[in-house]
């Protein structure tokens, strides 16, 4: 189960079950729980923590220093979670100090030459495309989707259930239950996600008629989301009406009202 040409160092934490393909690299700091698939030429390192089940195919870089020039040498720490899929050239990096971690949760799909910077955090059963680039401090709460080569700013958050489009950017947050599609825009729900994730069809009605009020009533988003607490009681509804209250970098907004955002904004 661990090929001949594999270096492993004796101080990490590699479980029995764990396989271990040609060429691999795994260093001191790095736990491996069980039935874990290491494939060639991957290099685990770091304070590195990664639960159960989880396989990393050809070429990974997993828990690496932070591309970050504020990064000082401290023993920083990546935790991934459980039964989660590392496609190939995928990168992963350790947080930029002890305070935070770099965190991944569980059932997450990573597809080829992706990248997740220092310091985010991923929920479960996200899925990052081909391509996709996440910058430091991003939150992506549970279910998102993110598209191929898709970019997202440093700091930026993604709300339950949102999903990118191919080729999309925000350096806003992006709002729970929404699609984004260019540059900080959003143009509808994520109908399709919703209806899989099992919300009912009241549930999605809900969530349009609070859309409509928030992002296309010509209210400005302020007023706009005090007029929807009063009508939209429901859990989905909060949801989205929460993530909206705590934004700090401003809020994708829809398509409909105005003309694309251009480089000066």
């Amino acid at each position: 189960m661990r090929h001949a040409t594999a270096i492993i160092h004796p101080k990490a934490h590699v479980d029995p079950t764990v396989s271990v393909g040609p060429y691999a690299v795994i260093d001191e700091g790095v736990v491996l729980g069980p039935h874990c698939v290491v494939g060639p030429h991957v290099y685990l390192t770091g304070q590195t923590t990664v639960g159960a089940h989880n396989r990393f195919h050809a070429g990974c870089v997993i828990g690496n220093v932070p591309q970050d020039l504020k990064y000082r040498g401290a023993p920083s720490r990546l935790r991934i979670g459980d039964h989660n899929t590392f496609r190939e050239c995928v990168t992963v990096n350790c947080s930029t100090d002890l305070d935070e971690d770099t965190t991944l949760g569980s059932h997450n799909l990573l597809m080829a030459c992706s990248h997740v910077a220092h310091n985010c955090h991923l929920g479960n059963r996200v899925i990052l495309a081909n391509g996709a680039l996440l910058g430091g401090h991003v939150t992506v709460e549970d279910r998102v989707v993110i598209s191929g080569n898709c970019l997202v700013h440093q700091f930026t958050r993604l709300g339950t259930l949102a999903m990118m489009q191919g080729g999309a950017a925000i350096s806003k947050d992006l709002p729970p239950y929404t699609m984004a599609r260019g540059v900080n825009r959003i143009c509808g729900l994520n109908s399709v996600g919703l209806r899989r994730a099992g919300l009912s069809s009241d549930e999605r009605l809900d969530l349009r008629r609070l859309y409509h009020r928030l992002f296309r009533s010509g209210l400005p988003l302020r007023r706009a989301l005090e007029a929807a607490r009063r009508e939209h009681t429901s859990p989905v509804a909060h949801v989205l009406l929460e993530f909206l209250a705590a934004a700090k970098r401003g809020v994708c907004t829809d398509r409909s009202k105005g003309a694309p955002v251009d480089e000066a904004d």
